[in-house]
């Protein structure tokens, strides 16, 4: 039995990457996981099941209400409800480094758009369902770089800004319906977009040297982070931002 084996999550963006990571992470821990993104991720679905675990997969744009409305319909109809969402869909690795004043009008509304509303979005999808059952565990991926001011990518960083604080905001308007509310803050993490991608070289030395702990962050140094804030052992924590960077921002 595992701390989550009587929980549902939904995880967005997870069909690679990251949101990979947590799916499978959670699943492991025993949770039933409900797993999208803007492709159908058949592959990370068919490797929880092949290792034990319990997943569906969907095909949702988090900006599309109606399209998450389908999510969470079909999760709970397979599983019976939702306990924990992942908030993980973000624009991030195709975004670069750039100048503030070469960032386009349009880029930055995309970012916004997909980062800030589609986390609306998913919390606004959720909230009847986590509603009636009086509990729920909203997880909101932030970044460690709100704390660092991080240059070349300004619109990135104020809308994981804004992540948090929408977080707390909610956490103050869900509290009495048993709804927590938290950010989880990774450090600039060697996912595949930043591994394979030679711009991220020196940004990625530049984090380490900064770190108290002076290495690269791993996928799985989230893990820990995430099942503390899916399970009941954070559920008089409400709010907050877990910042799991090594060291390099201390918040």
């Amino acid at each position: 039995m595992g701390r989550l084996s009587d929980c549902t999550a939904i995880v967005t963006g997870a069909a690679q990457g990251i949101g990979e990571t947590y799916a499978k992470a959670l699943a492991a821990e025993g949770a039933n996981v409900s797993v999208c993104d803007l492709h159908m991720p058949e592959q990370v679905v068919a490797e929880i099941k092949a290792a034990g675990g319990k997943a569906i997969g969907q095909a949702c744009d988090v900006t599309d209400p109606s399209a998450l409305a389908g999510l969470v319909k079909k999760t709970v109809e397979f599983f019976g409800g939702v306990q924990v969402l992942v908030n993980n869909a973000a624009l991030f690795g195709p975004l670069g480094l750039k100048p503030f004043d070469q960032i386009s009008t349009l880029e930055f509304d995309r970012v916004m758009t997909v980062n800030v509303r589609g986390t609306f979005e998913c919390i606004k999808a959720v909230l009847p369902v986590m509603t009636r059952q009086g509990y729920g565990k909203i997880i909101n991926v932030a970044s460690g770089t709100v704390f660092k001011g991080t240059p070349l990518m300004a619109h990135y960083v104020a809308s994981k800004g804004a992540v948090i604080a929408l977080t707390r905001a909610l956490a103050r308007e869900l509290g009495d319906k048993g709804i927590r509310c938290n950010c989880l803050a990774p450090g600039l993490t060697m996912s595949d977009a930043v591994r394979n991608d030679d711009i991220w070289k020196a940004p990625v030395a530049a984090n380490v040297a900064s770190r108290c702990l002076k290495r690269e962050q791993m996928p799985d140094d989230l893990i820990g982070a995430l099942i503390f804030l899916a399970a009941a052992d954070s559920d008089f924590v409400t709010g907050q931002t877990l910042v799991v960077d090594g060291g390099s921002a201390m918040h």
